[in-house]
Formats: C-alpha cells, sequence, structure tokens
C-alpha cells in the first residue's frame, strides 16, 4: 500500500518511531536499531521504506532506511517460524549485506550468533533463503562484490558436488571432502572434482 513514507521525524523511542507526512498525520513506524540509527533526530525530514503487515488483530508499519533492507526483511518473513518482530531483531544485529553473505555461504556459526537463531533456525535460513539470495544478488547492480564472490564459489561446489554424486558418492561424503580442500577458492570445478576424487580414493 506504502512504498515509503517521507516527512518529519517527530518522535524516536527504542524501537519505533512517529513520522508527520501530509496532512498532519503522525505515522507509527516500528524499526530496527540498524536503520533509527541512520536517520538521525527528531526534527530531520526523512524517507522511510515501509512494509505494511495486515493481521486479523493487527496493522503495523514497519520501517527501512533502504530498499535492500526492506527486501530481506521481506525475505526473513518467508522462513518458517521468523514473524516480523523477529526478523526486525535481526536486522537490528546484522547489516544486510552480511546476512546474505552468511545464508550464501553456509556461514551457519554468524547465523547461529543472532539472537532468536539457534542451530535448526540457522539452517532453515540457509535451506530457505539461499536460491532467493543467489537469484536477487545477481540481477542487482547493487550487489557488494563480496556477496557476488559468494555466490560464484557456491555455484561452482555445487556443480561439483552434482558431478560427484552422478558418480555414486553421497552428498555427505562429498561435502566432508571438500572440508579438507584448503585451496577450493582458487580452483575451478574440474579440479576441484579432481582433488576431491583423490581424497575420496583414499
Amino acid at each position: 500500500m506504502f512504498a515509503y513514507i517521507k516527512g518529519k521525524l517527530e518522535m524516536k523511542f527504542q524501537d519505533y518511531i512517529v513520522v508527520e507526512a501530509g496532512g498532519g498525520i503522525g505515522y507509527k513506524i516500528f524499526m530496527s536499531a540498524n536503520a533509527m540509527q541512520k536517520i538521525g533526530e527528531v526534527g530531520n525530514e526523512v524517507k522511510i521504506y515501509t512494509y505494511l503487515r495486515v493481521r486479523e488483530d493487527d496493522v503495523s508499519i514497519y520501517g527501512f532506511s533502504s530498499n535492500e533492507e526492506l527486501r530481506m526483511f521481506e525475505l526473513l518473513l518467508s522462513v518458517s517460524g521468523i514473524g516480523a518482530k523477529s526478523a526486525l531483531t535481526i536486522l537490528s544485529n546484522i547489516a544486510p549485506s552480511k546476512l546474505a553473505l552468511a545464508v550464501i555461504s553456509n556461514d551457519v556459526t554468524t547465523l547461529k550468533a543472532l539472537p532468536g537463531i539457534g542451530a535448526k533456525s540457522a539452517a532453515r535460513m540457509v535451506l530457505e533463503l539461499k536460491d532467493k539470495l543467489k537469484t536477487e544478488s545477481s540481477v542487482s547492480t547493487e550487489t557488494p562484490v563480496e556477496v557476488e564472490e559468494a555466490i560464484l564459489e557456491d555455484n561452482k561446489q555445487s556443480e561439483a558436488i552434482s558431478a560427484l554424486m552422478v558418480l555414486g558418492y553421497t552428498r555427505k561424503e562429498v561435502e566432508q571432502v571438500f572440508v579438507k580442500i584448503k585451496e577450493k577458492d582458487t580452483l575451478s570445478v574440474e579440479e576441484l572434482i579432481r582433488k576431491a576424487l583423490m581424497l575420496l580414493a583414499r
């Protein structure tokens, strides 16, 4: 319904702000701690990208300092077990680009360090978001270089894993061997397969 709300920042609380926009209406907007830091002080003119959440017993507006943060919020909502408040808490503790990098590179340790995210939730985030993030990042002109590199690396390893599984090895066997290949970042798909076959044959 609202793409963004632009107006004067009238109030600023711990987890929400009030922005007065056209006609003297004050909008209560829930935001992450990171986004609230970026918008500055009360009295500033602000532009807040918004997500309108409608439930039977609640209508709330969630605000973001950038389209990137808004999109990451929407993606987090698509993960089983993550609600709006949990998504905001996650974005209060990690930048969208760093979260994308952690998901794409299977960095479960970073994900588990986020408030409210345990081992199962972290694994679910990787499972449900990786392909979506890779697709979105590949068509975005604003994707950080490190995220692009992580996508290429993950695609390369996925190709090598698929090829080795065709040869009869299980995914678990292949992944255990890949952990032992220290220089895998610099190897081509063919070199990865050759190296993995040598280790699997031992």
